[in-house]
Order: C-alpha cells, then sequence, then structure tokens
C-alpha cells in the first residue's frame, strides 16, 4: 500500500493537499500525526510564512524544511512548482517567500543538472517578479545564498521581468542609492532587451544615474524630465504649491507619489502639506498614517472624502486590503472619529468570504500557541486572525455554531445581522489545542460542515484518546482546516471530505464552497 493517498481509476481524488494514511509522526504536543506529501507540506508552510517565528519552530527551521521538501518538488513537479509559485506571489500576495522558494528551486535543479521542461528555470524566476525592486532583491538574495557567479537562466529570467516593468514610474519609485543592486546595476549584469524606444532611453537613464553621470538625456523621459524640475524647486515654492492646491498635479506629471513631500522640502511634514496630498491618499495609506493626520490637526471634515473611500466597497477591493490590516488600525487608533470608516471597511474587505449554505460548526483555536505574532512587524497573532475570520463565516453562514477551543470550549453567541468587531471582544485564551475534546462536545447530527482555524497542535497529553478530528467528524461532513502557522504534521488523515488551507488570504475563501462542489481536487490557481 502506498504511503500516501492517491487516486485510482475508480475513485476521483478529492484532496489537493494529501497525508499519510494512518498517523505515521506526532504533533509538537503528543497527539497522532499525518505528514503530508511533499507538495502539500510545501504549500501550507510557505502561504503560513511571513519570515517570522512561531510558536514550535523558528524561521531558520522552517526555511531549512522548505528547502529540503524543494529537493523533492523542484525536479519531480518543475511546472506544479511554477504555477504554485506564481500564484503564491500573484494572486496570495506573499512575496519574501515565493522569491526565495524560486531561487532555491532554480539552484537545485542547476545542482542536479536538470533542464527538462525547457525555459522553466528562467520562468520560475521570472514568474515571483512583480514589482520593479524585486529584480534586485533576486540578484541579491542569489549572489548573498549562492556566490556572485549568477547562471544564465537566473539572468534570463530577471531581464524577462525587468522588460515587463520598467517604466519611468516605476523607476521612480524603485530605484534606490541605498539598494546593493540598483536598477542600472540589473540592467548591466542581465542585458533585457527594450520592448520600445522609450524603455531602450530608460534603460540608459539608468545606467547613467546609477554612475553618477550628469547631463543625462530626458527628452525621450517626461516624467523624469518633470521630477527634475520638481525637485528644483525651493521648499518655498513647494509649499506656495500646496497652499495654492496644485501640488498633487505637479507630483501626477513627475511620477511621484505624496511620499515624496518631505524630501521635496528638505522638513517633516505639516498640516497644510497634509491636506495639500489628502487626495492622492488611498485606502492603505489612510489606515497606515490615521494617527499622523490626527496628531497634524486635520480637521473631521477635511478627512471626509478619505472616509468615504473607506466606507467604499469598490475602493477597498481595488486596494485589496487584508482584512486584519483594518482590525490592527482600528486596534491602533485613539481618535474614535476613524472607528466607523474602519468598521465598515473592514466588513467591506469579506466580502470574498463565503456566504455557506447549511448548518456550518465553526471551530477557533485559542491555545496558547495560537497567540504568536503573525509577522515580526505585527502585534496581531493567529488568535486575532482565528477569531476575525471565524465570527466572518459566522455572521455570513445561514447558520452557525461558532465555538472558542482550547483546554476548555465556549459557544460564541452570534447575533442576526450583527459585524465582526463586537464578536471579537467575546474570545478568550484558554489553554492547550483540545481539537477532538471540543469536536466531540459541539459537533451535532444537524451540522452540515465543520471549518477549524488551527495550527492543528491538538494536544496528545494527559487525556490522551486515539481519536483524531477525522475520526470525529462523519466521514460524509466536509472538514475544513484552516492551518495558520504552517506546521508539519496535520491533525487528520487526507481523505475524501477533509481539505486543508494554508494561512488566511482572500485566495482561501472560495475554496470553501469549490472543494465541496468539485468532483476531483484541485490547487488554488487552477480553474474549477
Amino acid at each position: 500500500m502506498s504511503r500516501f493517498n492517491t487516486a485510482d481509476s475508480k475513485t476521483k481524488r478529492t484532496v489537493g493537499i494529501l497525508t499519510a494514511e494512518r498517523p505515521d509522526a506526532l504533533t509538537h504536543e503528543g497527539a497522532p500525526g499525518f505528514t503530508h506529501d511533499a507538495r502539500g507540506e510545501l504549500f501550507l508552510s510557505a502561504v503560513s510564512s511571513f519570515t517570522s517565528n512561531s510558536f514550535y519552530e523558528n524561521e531558520t527551521a522552517r526555511s531549512d524544511r522548505q528547502r529540503t521538501l524543494l529537493s523533492e518538488v523542484a525536479l519531480k513537479h518543475p511546472e506544479w512548482l511554477l504555477s504554485f509559485l506564481r500564484w503564491l506571489r500573484h494572486d496570495a500576495g506573499i512575496r519574501t517567500n515565493a522569491l526565495t522558494l524560486a531561487a532555491d528551486a532554480v539552484w537545485l535543479r542547476l545542482q542536479a543538472k536538470v533542464t527538462e521542461p525547457e525555459g522553466i528555470n528562467r520562468k520560475l524566476i521570472s514568474a515571483v517578479l512583480a514589482r520593479m525592486d524585486e529584480p534586485g532583491e533576486m540578484l541579491a538574495y542569489w549572489t548573498s545564498t549562492y556566490g556572485k557567479a549568477i547562471p544564465k537562466p537566473v539572468k534570463r529570467g530577471v531581464a524577462d521581468a525587468v522588460v515587463d516593468l520598467l517604466a519611468e514610474y516605476s523607476f521612480l519609485k524603485y530605484d534606490s542609492k541605498n539598494a546593493a543592486f540598483r536598477i542600472g546595476d540589473v540592467i548591466e549584469l542581465t542585458h533585457p532587451c527594450p520592448s520600445s524606444p522609450s524603455q531602450g532611453a530608460l534603460f540608459e537613464y539608468a545606467i547613467g544615474v546609477r554612475h553618477g553621470r550628469e547631463d543625462l538625456d530626458v527628452s525621450r523621459l517626461p516624467k523624469i524630465k518633470a521630477r527634475n524640475n520638481l525637485r528644483a524647486l525651493t521648499p518655498a515654492d513647494i509649499h506656495q504649491l500646496a497652499a495654492d492646491g496644485l501640488l498633487v498635479e505637479h507630483l501626477r506629471l513627475s511620477g511621484m507619489t505624496w511620499e515624496a513631500v518631505p524630501s521635496l522640502v528638505n522638513g517633516p511634514w505639516t498640516r497644510d502639506l497634509w491636506q495639500a496630498v489628502l487626495p492622492q491618499l488611498g485606502v492603505m495609506a489612510a489606515i497606515r498614517n490615521a494617527r499622523n493626520l490626527d496628531e497634524a490637526g486635520i480637521t473631521t471634515k477635511a478627512l471626509a472624502p478619505l472616509f468615504a473611500k473607506l466606507a467604499d466597497p469598490e475602493q477597498v477591493r481595488r486596494f485589496r486590503v487584508m482584512p486584519m490590516r483594518f482590525y490592527a488600525a482600528y486596534k491602533a487608533v485613539s481618535n474614535v472619529r476613524w472607528h466607523a470608516p474602519l468598521e465598515a471597511a473592514l466588513q467591506h474587505s469579506l466580502s470574498n468570504v463565503p456566504a455557506l449554505g447549511g448548518n456550518t460548526l465553526i471551530l477557533v483555536d485559542r491555545s496558547g500557541s495560537m497567540f504568536g505574532r503573525v509577522s515580526d512587524r505585527s502585534e496581531l497573532t493567529w488568535a486575532d486572525s482565528a477569531a476575525l475570520f471565524g465570527s466572518a463565516l459566522a455572521l455570513r453562514a445561514d447558520k452557525a455554531t461558532l465555538v472558542e477551543f482550547g483546554t476548555s470550549s465556549n459557544e460564541i453567541t452570534v447575533p442576526k445581522g450583527g459585524s465582526v468587531l463586537p464578536l471579537m471582544s467575546r474570545f478568550t485564551s484558554l489553554g492547550g489545542t483540545y481539537t477532538v475534546t471540543a469536536l466531540e462536545r459541539h459537533l451535532r447530527p444537524g451540522h452540515t460542515r465543520v471549518v477549524i482555524l488551527t495550527d492543528e497542535q491538538n494536544y496528545g497529553g494527559y487525556y490522551h484518546t486515539p481519536n483524531t478530528p477525522g475520526d470525529v467528524v462523519p466521514k460524509n461532513v466536509p472538514l475544513h482546516t484552516f492551518n495558520l502557522a504552517g506546521y508539519r504534521s496535520a491533525h487528520t488523515a487526507g481523505t475524501a471530505n477533509r481539505y486543508w488551507y494554508g494561512g488566511l488570504t482572500d485566495a482561501s475563501w472560495p475554496l470553501l464552497r469549490w472543494n465541496e462542489e468539485a468532483s476531483e481536487g484541485f490547487w488554488p490557481w487552477l480553474p474549477f
């Protein structure tokens, strides 16, 4: 019998992420565990990784585990890996992990002298480069990890990305004197072929700037010409443009954003400068600078258009801001005038959460290990994420039972027509991860699906039970597990009606419905 579940000619596979058929490992807390196949484990680890330490696994250990998984996946499943990494960067929006995995995969393939399919190494590199600062990031990672010699597939993949990404605006935004590889360096090292005469002029300009040349020709580069003219103005001139309401238009013509204003005036933000750039601020800029705008004394009346953007569903969708961003901003601001717009934005950002039919049991893990921070730059925890999304699912569902669990468990009442934020205050901290105990207590015959938001570290201590969540949930009831931390062992076997999702992204939510409706398993980047 094979180690991992496989589809035979008579049974269609209903699981994308496979596990061992029987327990072959232990969770960190000592309960029976089921190791994933290499692709599934890599998927879970990558989408749950934000270059931070987790409760059970530090950054170095996770990186080493991913490289071990890549040694199999990159050689045996290169086309799957290409699709995965493209999805990871462009749809899931995970930047650093996509870049490092692509580079590591190409290195492994080059070491093994594997060249098939033709051109795949080059495609792996270009697929994960989505912003103009990332070609330089790729070269910096490669040279610091594998040495100064840059293989042709890496150079060509980077060059492909440069042609697709480099324009005047992206050059002005991302070329930095502090970068190890400036855009001019990237062009000189990889020799991209310009797609137009204007891009060719930009290539020449980028190289000239890198080498400190003066009197560069900008006649075919209107944004750069306007930028040079704007930078030639005195701080007093800039303040006058702000007072006259003309600063935003000058910024637009020069391809500069509101963030460049302090460098133009050689000084700090003032109330007048903030007032001048308010029309240029988007949803993300608003939530990042709420405190700065309050401290500058911007009036509620002046902020009204910004509040309107936060309350506009189309604006929120356009900027693709994750719900946790709004929740973090809501917790951070001290002025209550932001609360209503941020709550509205949070509700709009949950539009991808499916309105589930039937009767859904939602278990939110509130054990100690869930209180690790989701990233080094955030004070929010996996417990926050689980509670937020569990609440959203419950509010959107036709009928739902919302439960927080740890060593003990509690049902949380979900009011009809309620909102997410009031529910968040009802969650507590509950010790160990007694997933099976919570399921046995709260699962009812009428439940048509189970959703568990957890790190899968099911406890196997003093009250050890041989049961797993998959044993408790009937085989005809879909069990969806959102693994927030991406640890190695799953808490149940990967059989029919058992689904895993790594992390919490907008791309994950449609899979709840799709997996239940699909007759075959699939990955999120594959068409239904």
